[in-house]
């Protein structure tokens, strides 16, 4: 949008994860519905409420499948949808509006026979009846055609080698006859193209099969399949093979661009290639090619080389497609007709698994996040003139194990920890500071003693420091144009970007990277938990742990990364949060025992810390999170539990017994506080492992309640 707002809105609802969704218009002139399907077995019907434009709200939930809906298809203006599911059925509904009020109503099930497991399904309509195509987990097609409530099970089309991903329809245009084409998407790397022509007369092509054949000569073999409905005649006959692509092919998608028919597919392979009909030769081509170039991929996630494209989409003019891929951001490419050429342009990106933490700057001008995808991320805020809006600008560690904590240490560094035994320290690159300062207004005092930038050598798990860069270079057109590369730019060439918009994702994935500094040893096990304190010289850590042993806070000088020993020993099992007090005295520490602890730092020495007080019955469920709230020179903290229970705690009036509990619906997996200046109150937010997120305003002197506001999706 030209906002720049990226997600307009979250649909919440299916119990699971979702596996398909689907734009519907069930009459020409009625609304647009969006259908889901889950893994819950559900599929949901979202209409918009009309309050908003970015509210939607369930109208209906079709239930019957017994697994995972793995597909959907639908056709516009005529009320029928069908599902696949993983339990080896397709279902056709039928989808009315009566009377304002959607009701839904189950038409037929179908066995796949021979048993398979349906990945896609597309449907056709001439007249009254339907035809349906589907596949999946076999290298066969198979079509059905009849009424809608009556569809039999007809053609079988062959020729693919693997399972097939990915159908498209589309009527072919200008055409009299009205033939139909079909696009197969297969895990083979091949795509089909099939011609499905309407009436008597029989496509071009060998009508009847080769009595002997070789392998090659079974790949292009054109047999005529004949297709029935009460209605209509179809003969389908192969139309064209086309190879390209280096790995499976997960989505193809039939689209117009001047007027001509043009094919998307998304690859495994990290590229999306378009395929048009040359009128010469009869052939189709592949014309334009996106996504990463075989010669800058390398063999880190570092260089985007992970994952894929999964899904490729045309816009309804035909002059911008998306396509979203394994490192979990929407690529948007725009075509420039002065230019004519594809622009990459600004998508929307993110984590593509769990955050399972974040971490404010200490001056608060961005945020940092890390993820269960092995990869941390900075956000901060665009300045565009008047618009504003948060984008990713930074990918400082790409990982090759899933992260579990991370924390900013001073203005320009950071320490995170993941399922590994050691702790990684990194520092601001002087290409992320000059992005910061052009893009978001951020202005960092230090940039002149900054590294230039970093990258990931091939086969390394390390971002190593790169002294120079391969040039600076400006967007090679107006506007959000693709970032252009040296000639002898590869996985290991560092580019500073000279851009004044957010960096795409080839630039998130290849030239945002942070070096690393330092390693911090010590631990038996994986990193749970790490701290730094707010001056910068203490880092506090801990690791998962069964045991007495394991189960120590250790700390760590920053000034010259060496452990300050003894580690402090109070808890029996995993230590899962670590809140310095805002003054750096006193450490909280809270652990699946079910305890906290509070260690208060030696007034002759401030990097030593002893045990102050500890509850080993704090709660009855594991400690998941706490924060300390500083009122005065009082020390009063929060923790949060899986008994679904949130307690205020003031350690000048008891360690045994808290001065408020809250209780929640859920097990609360997060908490934090806020002390508004100039009001007396206390923001409190917490957070349960349902979604929903509770602020709390507390009178300051009391702790006492005044109001509070939910935000929960449910």
């Amino acid at each position: 949008d030209k906002q720049c707002k990226g997600v307009s809105a979250i649909l919440y609802g299916h119990s699971d994860d979702v596996t398909a969704v689907k734009f519907f218009r069930p009459a020409e002139n009625g609304p647009n519905l969006i259908l889901s399907g889950s893994v819950d077995g559900s599929v949901r019907v979202w209409q918009n409420d009309k309050t908003s434009s970015d509210h939607y709200r369930t109208v209906d939930t079709l239930e019957g499948h017994t697994s995972s809906i793995n597909c959907l298809g639908v056709i516009d203006g005529r009320q029928v949808l069908a599902s696949g599911s993983a339990d080896a059925t397709i279902k056709v509904w039928q989808v009315k509006d009566v009377n304002h009020h959607w009701e839904t109503c189950l038409l037929q099930t179908i066995q796949t026979s021979p048993k398979y497991l349906p990945l896609t399904v597309v449907l056709s309509a001439s007249g009254p009846d339907l035809l349906l195509a589907s596949a999946g987990t076999r290298a066969e097609i198979f079509v059905y055609a009849g009424s809608k409530r009556d569809l039999t099970h007809q053609a079988t089309l062959g020729g693919h080698d693997g399972w097939v991903r990915c159908l498209a329809l589309t009527a072919e245009k200008g055409e009299s006859n009205g033939d139909i084409l079909m696009a197969s998407a297969s895990q083979d790397k091949s795509i089909r193209l099939w011609r499905f022509r309407i009436g008597s007369k029989l496509s071009r092509g060998i009508d009847q099969p080769l009595a002997e054949k070789t392998h090659c000569e079974s790949l292009l073999l054109n047999k005529t399949h004949r297709v029935a409905t009460p209605s209509v005649f179809y003969s389908i006959t192969f139309e064209a093979l086309l190879f390209g692509h280096d790995d499976w092919i997960y989505t193809v998608s039939w689209g117009t661009m001047a007027g001509k028919l043009q094919l998307l597919s998304a690859s495994a392979d990290s590229s999306l290639a378009m395929w048009g009909h040359d009128t010469l030769s009869g052939a189709w081509l592949c014309t334009t090619r996106l996504g990463d170039i075989s010669v800058q991929k390398g063999s880190t996630t570092a260089t985007g080389s992970m994952g894929g494209f999964w899904t490729g989409l045309w816009s309804s003019d035909g002059q911008s497609v998306v396509s979203l891929g394994g490192t979990g951001s929407w690529r948007l490419w725009n075509y420039d007709r002065y230019y004519k050429c594809w622009m990459q342009g600004l998508g929307v990106s993110g984590h593509v698994k769990s955050v399972v933490d974040v971490a404010w700057a200490r001056n608060g001008s961005y945020l940092l996040s890390a993820g269960a995808d092995q990869t941390t991320r900075l956000h901060a805020e665009w300045i565009d003139g008047r618009r504003r809006s948060w984008h990713e600008f930074g990918r400082p560690q790409i990982h090759g194990y899933d992260l579990n904590c991370i924390d900013t240490v001073g203005e320009v560094r950071f320490v995170s920890g993941a399922d590994e035994k050691l702790l990684r320290v990194f520092d601001e690159p002087k290409a992320t500071a000059e992005l910061l300062r052009r893009c978001c207004g951020i202005k960092n005092a230090l940039e002149h003693e900054l590294p230039t930038a970093a990258n990931v050598p091939v086969l390394g798990l390390s971002n190593k420091l790169v002294e120079g860069n391969g040039g600076d270079f400006s967007d090679p057109a107006p506007g959000l144009a693709e970032q252009v590369l040296p000639r002898n730019a590869g996985p290991t060439t560092a580019v500073v970007l000279a851009q004044s918009h957010p960096p795409t994702e080839d630039d998130l994935a290849r030239s945002t990277l942070w070096p690393e500094s330092e390693k911090l040893y010590g631990h038996g096990y994986e990193i749970s938990a790490v701290c730094a304190s707010h001056n910068g010289l203490i880092i506090a850590t801990a690791c998962k742990a069964s045991s007495l042993d394991h189960a120590v806070i250790r700390l760590f000088d920053s000034t010259d990364w060496r452990e300050l020993k003894p580690p402090l020993k109070v808890h029996s099992l995993t230590v899962t949060c670590l809140r310095f007090s805002s003054d750096d005295a006193c450490l909280l520490s809270t652990g699946r025992d079910r305890q906290w602890a509070v260690f208060e730092r030696d007034e002759a020495n401030e990097l030593f810390f002893r045990l102050r007080v500890a509850n080993p019955k704090a709660h009855s469920r594991m400690i998941l999170s706490a924060c300390w709230v500083t009122i005065k020179s009082e020390k009063v903290f929060v923790t949060a539990s899986r008994d679904k229970m949130c307690k205020i705690w003031d350690l000048q009036k008891s360690d045994r017994e808290p001065v408020t509990t809250i209780a929640a619906s859920a097990p609360v997996t997060a908490v934090d506080s806020f002390l508004i200046a100039g009001e007396g109150l206390l923001a409190l937010a917490m957070g349960t492992e349902r979604g929903a997120v509770t602020v709390y305003l507390m009178e300051k002197a009391t702790l006492g309640f005044q109001s509070s506001r939910r935000f929960e999706y449910s």
